[in-house]
């Protein structure tokens, strides 16, 4: 590195040395000063700051010695005025070279910060990834010995005590639910939603979902109806789309109206077939969205400063958002008059809906 850096000085101070000659051997009506920029872009490319203001400073002398030396000539006011364009434009090149490369010093400083940024991210997501994955184990493990202490296999249990036993199994189940969707948030973002796509009814799929969250709608008093849009009967609403996945969609919208409902209201899913596009709202009789929420209700982690914003950890509505976005479709939240909120999406018709309708 050394000698690397020994050769660079010498070449520059050969190129001076060349330059100056080609100068002082010519009378001044001839400026050779321009060619003084190579050596300065190179000291600025290989030495310091300083040392490129030097080489510039040297480079204007130069140029302008020339003028009086080697005297055999009577020097002309335009010759004077082509020697100072020349150390003019030795003087741009002299700073623009130094600004350029500040920038290309904050630039990399810049690159190096995002870069550890990256690398700190990946390091945490990888963490947390690992993390959730190893939860799992012993919640699934809790619950089943907790399930089995339920059907008495240990021995017989009192029925307080057995209270006690599904409000500890229920709690965990929330666990597990919160670290699969944990899970789930990291495998999207990493290797993308695989899905496994077969025709889906989103009527059958909403009902189905509304049946197996009616012991948490009871236990808040929270009544769940079907609207079938502008059809009095049942609809059907045909997609092509993972229904495990989709599954994921109506329970974490149905839980949000749910967990976001006062006591003693309802909670209204509307199912609006299209002609491009199958549409499912559910509907909250809560406090709505505040304007400034909107625009973030469905990014990763957020929690929000209203009441709705309570409860949760921020990871349902991205991961809805995630699936929607994956099936091709559309995902909103608006506030529902005269209160309350919606939170609606829409996925693409299946094709041959009629037919599976028949």
């Amino acid at each position: 590195m050394q000698e690397l850096w020994v050769g660079k000085f010498w070449l520059i101070v050969g190129l001076f040395v060349i330059v100056a000659s080609l100068e002082f051997a010519t009378p001044p009506d001839y400026v050779f000063g321009y060619l003084y920029i190579g050596p300065i872009l190179l000291v600025n490319d290989r030495f310091s700051r300083t040392a490129t203001l030097l080489a510039t400073a040297i480079a204007c002398l130069l140029t302008m010695t020339n003028v009086w030396l080697p005297g055999r000539a009577v020097v002309q006011a335009p010759t004077i005025a082509s020697r100072l364009i020349a150390v003019l434009a030795l003087v741009v090149t002299g700073l623009l070279s130094d600004r350029n490369r500040s920038y290309q010093q904050t630039l990399l400083q810049q690159q190096a910060k995002l870069q550890a940024q990256e690398k700190l991210a990946g390091v945490r997501e990888d963490f947390a990834s690992t993390l959730t994955h190893d939860l799992k184990t012993p919640l699934l493990g809790a619950i089943e010995t907790l399930e089995a202490i339920r059907r008495e296999n240990f021995g017989p249990i009192l029925p307080a005590q057995k209270t006690v036993m599904t409000t500890i199994i229920r709690s965990h189940q929330t666990s597990l639910q919160l670290v699969e969707t944990l899970l789930d948030v990291y495998r999207n973002d990493t290797e993308g939603l695989k899905l496994q796509s077969a025709p889906v009814d989103l009527v059958e799929m909403a009902e189905e979902v509304a049946a197996t969250l009616m012991g948490l709608a009871a236990s808040r008093r929270i009544h769940i109806s079907f609207n079938y849009g502008n059809s009095d009967f049942r609809q059907f609403l045909w997609v092509k789309g993972d229904a495990f996945q989709l599954r994921r969609v109506f329970v974490n919208l149905l839980i949000n109206a749910i967990n976001h409902s006062p006591r003693g209201s309802k909670v209204e899913v509307i199912l609006e077939p299209g002609a491009a596009y199958q549409v499912a709202k559910v509907i909250d009789a809560g406090a709505g969205i505040t304007p400034e929420e909107l625009p973030h209700l469905f990014k990763r982690f957020y929690q929000g400063h209203s009441d709705r914003q309570a409860k949760g950890s921020g990871l349902g509505l991205y991961l809805t958002r995630q699936i929607v976005e994956a099936h091709g479709g559309k995902i909103w939240a608006e506030n529902h008059q005269p209160h309350g909120a919606i939170f609606a999406f829409r996925l693409p018709v299946l094709p041959c809906q009629l037919s599976l309708s028949t």
